[in-house]
């Protein structure tokens, strides 16, 4: 009798599902996948060895670049690691404009991921609704730092700038007539604090437009619905964070088990699943947008009444005024030293993590006294995630593993690193 052997194929990594960077190799028996071996390092940049030779503060733009979908919160966690080690303490206010716009990226994070996530398995109208949405956010970025996706707007000590008291406008133009502009600038007349305040009372009712596409929908339900199932004591033994690991059950989120920042101050719930599906992990991820759109409306309420610094006044940390830089001499020294030099961290070790969209995103740090960092050790969520593939795939259908890559929210710049 001949022997019957199982087919091996690449899937990706240019395939649209895999996300471009991703090489899976299956190993099928007819279209029952039997292995799935992930081969990651297509997008490989060394940032944990190019930190070893920058500075400080020269290393805060290479963790936007890590998962290019939440870069606010990868800031968040390698100042905070910094901070830890400097001793600096960091202004309330800057506290909630983190906060703040920790939360404005874990729903920007959120409308990417429903929306590459429906495409890859068949649902095309949600992709067009979410970037609808994420424009919006996007703009609230670039008012901040001046830029959509690379913001650098976290620095030790606390933040770049107070929140603008403009947002800008649109401006008529050849695509454009006066009363589309009119029409676009209705919620920008304000304070930025105005034009998220009105986002987050409009989108709670825009999440329950994605719900009607989807959530009942039969379609979506076959495709998710017991497809890629871990219980709660193997996703602990498995390392998963956030969504993943609260999809199966379990309320583990850093904001409430361990606050920082305003967290502490805040109300809100951690939404969790029941049977540890890709259904389950997306009626979290939905429910987290809801979350967050709480979240962001306390701390609008805060910081309208509570003005303040949004950055210490150690100016071995923190660079001083542009003002006081440009008319006193010592300020000017400081500003000088702390842009070429860089700050010297005192000899020490930390971890600090922060629950980014995907899970725990944390920053081991050590340093020897010097300005640059000795070792910069990253710890990636989505890392632990996809190892996991080939558990969750085993026994599914080739169509099924395109579900499981998507359920996961991987983004490889952070995997690859």
């Amino acid at each position: 009798m001949a022997e019957i052997r199982n087919f091996t194929m690449n899937f990706g990594p240019q395939h649209p599902a895999a996300h471009g960077v991703l090489r899976l190799v299956l190993e099928l028996d007819g279209e029952v996948i039997q292995r799935a071996d992930p081969h990651i390092g297509l997008l490989h940049r060394a940032t944990e060895k190019l930190a070893e030779q920058k500075t400080f503060l020269q290393n805060l733009p290479y963790m936007d670049r890590l998962d290019y979908v939440s870069m606010m919160c990868n800031e968040h966690a390698y100042v905070m690691a910094i901070e830890k080690l400097v001793g600096v303490e960091v202004p309330i206010r800057a506290r909630y404009i983190r906060t703040l716009f920790d939360e404005i990226t874990r729903i920007l994070n959120h409308l990417l991921w429903l929306g590459a996530h429906g495409l890859d398995i068949g649902a095309m109208t949600v992709f067009l609704y979410c970037f609808r949405e994420r424009e919006d956010l996007m703009d609230c970025y670039e008012a901040v730092s001046g830029a959509r996706l690379h913001a650098a707007y976290y620095r030790p000590g606390g933040v770049y700038r107070d929140l603008p008291e403009r947002m800008p406008l649109y401006e008529e133009s050849r695509l454009k007539s006066a009363a589309d502009v009119k029409r676009l600038n209705r919620n920008r007349e304000g304070s930025m604090l105005d034009f998220i305040d009105d986002f987050a009372a409009r989108f709670p009712g825009l999440v329950d437009e994605y719900e009607t596409l989807l959530t009942d929908n039969r379609i979506w339900k076959q495709r998710t619905v017991g497809i890629g199932v871990v219980t709660p004591e193997r996703a602990l033994q498995l390392g998963f964070t956030g969504p993943m690991l609260r999809g199966s059950g379990i309320a583990w989120d850093l904001r409430k088990k361990q606050p920082y920042e305003a967290y502490g101050e805040v109300d809100f719930d951690i939404p969790v699943g029941v049977n540890g599906d890709c259904y389950d992990r997306y009626l979290v991820r939905i429910e987290e947008m809801r979350q967050s759109t709480r979240i962001v409306r306390q701390c609008v309420e805060w910081l309208r009444s509570h003005p303040g610094p949004v950055m210490a006044e150690d100016h071995k940390v923190a660079p001083p005024s542009r003002v006081a830089m440009k008319t006193n001499m010592e300020e000017l020294i400081h500003h000088f030293k702390l842009f070429t030099e860089g700050m010297h961290v005192p000899e020490a070790e930390c971890y600090a993590a922060v629950e980014a969209p995907k899970g725990e995103f944390g920053i081991y740090l050590v340093s020897d006294g010097a300005n640059k960092p000795y070792r910069l050790k990253i710890r990636a969520p989505g890392y632990p995630h996809l190892a996991a593939m080939d558990e969750m795939a085993r026994g599914h259908m080739i169509a099924d593993a395109v579900a499981i890559i998507g359920t996961m929210d991987v983004v490889f710049g952070e995997i690859d690193r």
